[in-house]
């Protein structure tokens, strides 16, 4: 027998034209002559046949090789192997009896192949593309064309296509018209670090990349284009997580002479509409709203997972006069009960402990309710009627845990707030399959900034406070609220947004408040305010994260999963080995000089 070589029997594809994808054929092609392209997944060598599982983005279909059908077809199936690239020709018939595979859709058929071309090897691949193999993401990353070939990972693409589409139809179909924004622009660093992009034509000069088309798409209402989209790329240079990405997409939208409700309204529709076409699944409108004082005051965040309850409670004014001092010396103490949560080790509380450091907290307090007695080292600390009060309040039963946490209501609500979703896993409180959307509303307009000493915007320095807020600007902007909103779904931040400053003088207001002198605003936001003075008309929007939303419809970890090329947490690109050095020359050119390394 001549040994076949398969690289001296790869073809072109010539006048063979593709009649079906991979998983389109059934019981009413019975019969018919196909044409199948795509890629080996497995071969089975059963003697007097061969089987090839041929897969392309829409799925597998089992084509069979045999002597009968054509002999030399078959002996040249034998250099067949995984990934290689084929082209088949054959004739669709029922599988055997008792050889159906339901579990796809192309299960009850096969292709007999008459004639095939093998269009292209492959060298062995360094993972299964199977979904059930454990990659590593390291691999994963740096192959990641092999890796978007695993049906897992064309769905979501796929998914992220058809939420995009369900999107811009609903938008161009309420009379949004899409317009593109620089992509280089100004640098105004207010909120994460700019991506910096150096002008060889004008030296010292820097372009920055788009945190957000903030400005932009104020100036497009200010132009009298009355509603604007775009499906925008943004750019922040910040310690990644997974859920943050350096480069990620937006959907942006901004609409003229509106009030908060009606971009609530719209954006609710958006979320039907992009649900539906994704998931199929229906959602009920309207959304409930919470205000942002009863989301710290009950979840402790403001971004609250309302799927379960294990609510925050206020126990100051119980344990003010406490001999505990951290409790009586406190502004704020805050306990949360785990119903039957005494169970916990002492390894599991240091563990927990150690958790709530990182938002700040030195430690973590702790009641074990026992039927006789608590349990805790703070217990002696607690006479009889406070023991009773918190009882009645918690609602204490036996068996039961309470953890407190002591200080100022920044850390408090951020230590008790994340620990309540770190209790939620562990107890596997969160129900599964269910979606709890929830408007944030009415937030502060300032925040202050401990390393500047100044006051900070919550969102942006362009978002109106309420119109009964105005003079608290220069009196007691602690007390200023937003006309802010964002929409929070199964404790994710999805979407948020504002009523913008249309008039110049509030806007110069909001600067001084925000300790931006007259100079500064000139030069970082001038382009704006003068714009501002030329009829700009009330306006407001929201800004949607596409890659977060498309997370959480393919129910994935990370948005790295629904992100065709992603970076790594240290944001580079394992697959280009991006960022790279550049040659001196090019720096030249850029009027620039590195830093000596070692210096």
């Amino acid at each position: 027998m001549i040994e076949l070589s398969a690289e001296n029997m790869i073809q072109t594809l010539g006048d063979w034209v593709r009649s079906h994808h991979c998983a389109q054929l059934n019981g009413s092609h019975l019969g018919a002559q196909v044409c199948l392209m795509g890629w080996v997944q497995y071969r089975r060598d059963h003697g007097g046949l061969i089987f090839i599982d041929l897969r392309d983005r829409e799925g597998l279909t089992q084509i069979v090789f045999s002597p009968e059908a054509n002999a030399q077809a078959h002996q040249e199936a034998h250099v067949l192997r995984s990934e290689y690239v084929v082209a088949i020709q054959g004739l669709v018939r029922n599988r055997p009896r008792g050889m159906e595979n339901d579990s796809l859709v192309t299960g009850r058929i096969e292709v007999v192949v008459q004639d095939w071309k093998l269009l292209n090897t492959s060298r062995t691949p360094p993972f299964l593309l199977e979904e059930r193999v454990d990659v590593s993401d390291h691999l994963r990353l740096k192959y990641r064309y092999l890796d978007l070939r695993r049906k897992k990972m064309s769905q979501n693409l796929k998914l992220r296509h058809l939420g995009l589409q369900s999107i811009r139809n609903l938008l161009n179909d309420q009379g949004f018209v899409e317009v593109e924004t620089p992509v280089l622009t100004k640098s105004t660093p207010e909120g994460a670090r700019d991506f910096l992009v150096p002008s060889r034509q004008n030296p010292g000069h820097f372009f920055a990349l788009p945190q957000s088309p903030q400005l932009f798409k104020q100036l497009l209402m200010i132009s009298g284009q009355d509603r604007y989209y775009q499906i925008v790329r943004c750019f922040r240079d910040e310690d990644l997580r997974a859920d943050r990405q350096p480069e990620f997409t937006q959907i942006d939208l901004e609409m003229a002479f509106v009030q908060e409700d009606q971009v609530i309204e719209l954006s609710e529709l958006m979320m039907q509409e992009l649900f539906a076409a994704t998931v199929n699944t229906p959602l009920q409108l309207p959304f409930p709203r919470m205000t942002y004082d009863e989301a710290m005051e009950t979840y402790g965040l403001d971004r609250p997972d309302t799927r379960f309850e294990l609510h925050l409670q206020n126990v100051t004014d119980i344990v003010k006069n406490s001999q505990f001092k951290l409790f009586a010396q406190a502004d704020l103490v805050k306990a949360i009960r785990v119903e039957a949560g005494g169970r916990l080790t002492r390894k599991e509380i240091d563990d927990l402990t150690a958790f709530v450091k990182i938002f700040g907290a030195k430690g973590l307090a702790w009641i074990k309710v026992k039927d006789d007695e608590w349990q805790s080292p703070i217990a002696k600390f607690l006479n009889e009627q406070e023991k009773q009060e918190l009882h009645n309040r918690l609602r204490l039963q036996s068996g039961d845990i309470v953890f407190f946490q002591a200080g100022s209501p920044e850390i408090v609500n951020a230590a008790l707030g994340n620990l309540r979703l770190k209790l939620a896993e562990w107890f596997d409180l969160i129900p599964e399959n269910r979606l709890d959307f929830v408007w944030i509303t009415d937030f502060p307009l300032f925040e202050w900034d401990q390393e500047e000493k100044r006051w900070a915007a919550c969102h942006h320095p362009f978002t109106s406070p309420r119109e009964t807020d105005l003079h608290l600007l220069e009196t007691a902007p602690e007390q200023a609220r937003a006309r802010a909103y964002d929409l929070v779904l199964n404790g994710h931040e999805i979407g948020g947004g504002s009523i913008r400053i249309h008039q110049a003088d509030i806007q110069a207001k909001m600067f001084q408040a925000l300790g931006i002198s007259g100079e500064e605003a000139e030069a970082k936001f001038g382009f704006l305010t003068d714009a501002l003075g030329y009829g700009a008309p009330p306006h407001g929007g929201i800004a949607f994260g596409l890659d977060r939303l498309i997370m959480i419809l393919c129910k994935a970890s990370s948005i790295r999963e629904v992100i065709a090329f992603p970076k790594t947490q240290k944001g580079t690109c394992l697959l280009t080995d991006a960022p790279t050095e550049v040659p001196t020359r090019q720096l030249r050119e850029l009027n620039l000089r590195l830093r000596d390394k070692t210096a």
